[in-house]
């Protein structure tokens, strides 16, 4: 929860479409909605919010992917919720994300029901 209460969700997504769609799907959540371009600026951003209720962790990014972006921040707060998105949904995705740590997945393109349904689940 942030200062006012409020949800603190993360978005973690290195295409900019992607981000505002899914920004635009989580307005309907009264929350407060942050987001990094890649795993690094994801581990520093949870680093500094620690309140972080769940974040929407893409997995191919450059820089730092989201399973090794993962990995270092449940080893630092394994409570924080982190929800795995990709393009990339082959049978096996779903099992290395779940492994790397992530509580959830989703398979792009999300459809804006299942994102909510999914987000209100941990909150």
């Amino acid at each position: 929860m942030n200062e006012q209460g409020k949800p603190l969700l993360l978005i973690v997504e290195d295409v900019e479409s992607n981000y505002l769609y899914l920004n635009a799907v989580l307005t309907k959540l009264d929350a407060q909605i942050d987001w990094v371009k890649n795993g690094i600026e994801a581990v520093n951003y949870v680093k500094e919010h620690p309140q972080v209720d769940v974040i929407l962790m893409d997995l191919q990014m450059p820089e730092m992917n989201g399973y090794d972006a993962t990995r270092e921040i449940k080893k630092l707060y394994p409570n924080i919720t982190v929800v795995a998105q990709t393009a990339f949904a082959m049978s096996d995705d779903r099992s290395k994300a779940i492994e790397a740590g992530c509580d959830d997945y989703l398979a792009k393109p999300i459809r804006s029901k299942d994102l909510l349904e999914t987000v209100n689940k941990y909150l």
